[in-house]
């Protein structure tokens, strides 16, 4: 049988996309003859113009160029995700005051929470509003829970770049590891900016966990988030290590927002690519800043990549070949193998930013949150 070439995989992608719905008609046609001709880039005036631009070292110039939607590698839910247009106007958000940040935030917040009662009654979740360590939270869990897990307890941090997604909005991620991982979940509400900056959320996150200590052993529990749920769970780490609190038997940290100071090599390689945040200049600079209130931004509880990992738990890690963050999580997963810490990072293809969360029903999200939900069941006592 003969091995399909790669103008056939071309095709069949490009047939795919088609069918569901992401390209138009054009795109199946025949396509022109490239700018370098039949040699292919290395070896036409393109190539040579690259060669050219990159013939000393310094930074990298690339060509403008257009990426296909990944089909033929990702699932029909997760490539319409990533073949979805900017989050207008989340990405690029900049309020001129508080009431507008908080008008803004309450308008996601309503259309974000919107699916969040059908999630919950199409993966057999029930959710309690509670009140832990004087913090507001919700208790998720299933609603027959697996034998194994009844002695287990999860702390959830939510994202939303300490701006978004307060309330119900904010569970998702949690219903998601009740759902699908089984666990009982405990997600915290914490207090965002205008009106609450730094300190606030941590002494939120460190007041429920200290609470949770009382609840149930800490070799029993695990603390996960995502985006900044994952920079918060990191700097939770760092401060119950200060305040001599137990840790947790284990650590879950979707594309953590570790470095809020625009450092790694993935905040321009995949700038403009991923289609959740963008850009660095888009709402990530005016809610680092509104956030921080000031401080240092390279202060470990802001930016906990700068902090010192020697005794965190056990912990996984999740990014996307497209997400702005996937330096952060990287440069953290080495920092703790670096620590001696167990450490386990896995890449989706074509992901963009926490894109999981995005696409609820995708195979993909079912496979972070079983890979999560195995390392904690693996590390936590039973």
């Amino acid at each position: 049988m003969r091995r399909p070439s790669p103008s056939d995989l071309s095709k069949r992608a490009a047939l795919k996309m088609a069918a569901l719905g992401l390209v138009t008609a054009p795109a199946l046609a025949a396509p022109a003859a490239a700018e370098d001709g039949a040699g292919g880039a290395g070896g036409g005036s393109l190539g040579a113009k690259m060669g050219a631009a990159n013939a000393k070292p310094g930074p990298r110039t690339v060509p403008g160029r257009e990426i296909p939607v990944p089909v033929a590698t990702v699932s029909e839910p997760l490539a319409k995700q990533i073949a979805a247009p900017y989050r207008s106007p989340a990405w690029n958000a900049n309020p001129p005051d508080a009431a507008a940040w908080k008008e803004l935030v309450d308008r996601l917040a309503t259309l974000t929470a919107a699916p969040v009662p059908g999630l919950r009654d199409r993966l057999g979740v029930s959710s309690e509003a509670a009140v832990i360590g004087g913090v507001k939270c919700s208790v998720i869990q299933p609603r027959t829970l697996p034998e194994a897990n009844r002695n287990r307890l999860l702390l959830h941090i939510h994202g939303g770049g300490y701006v978004y997604n307060p309330g119900e909005a904010g569970t998702l991620e949690a219903v998601l590891m009740a759902g699908i991982g089984g666990f009982k979940v405990v997600s915290v509400d914490y207090r965002m900016p205008p009106d609450a900056p730094y300190p606030a959320a941590m002494d939120d996150a460190a007041a429920v966990w200290k609470a949770m200590l009382g609840m149930q052993a800490p070799d029993r529990m695990a603390v996960f988030g995502t985006s900044t749920g994952g920079g918060m769970t990191l700097a939770l780490m760092l401060r119950a290590k200060q305040d001599k609190l137990a840790l947790p038997a284990a650590m879950g940290l979707g594309t953590p927002w570790s470095d809020m100071t625009e450092t790694g090599d993935t905040y321009k390689t995949n700038e403009w690519l991923d289609n959740v945040l963008v850009s660095y200049s888009g709402y990530l600079t005016p809610a680092a800043k509104l956030y921080a209130d000031g401080r240092d931004l390279r202060d470990p509880q802001l930016s906990p990549i700068y902090g010192d990992f020697a005794g965190l738990p056990p912990t996984l890690l999740v990014s996307g070949t497209r997400d702005l963050f996937l330096s952060n999580t990287v440069r953290t997963h080495r920092k703790l193998r670096a620590a001696g810490i167990d450490a386990d990072l896995h890449v989706f293809e074509g992901m963009s930013h926490a894109q999981y969360l995005a696409a609820p029903d995708s195979p993909e999200t079912k496979e972070v949150f079983t890979e999560m939900a195995g390392f904690f069941g693996r590390r936590l006592k039973g």
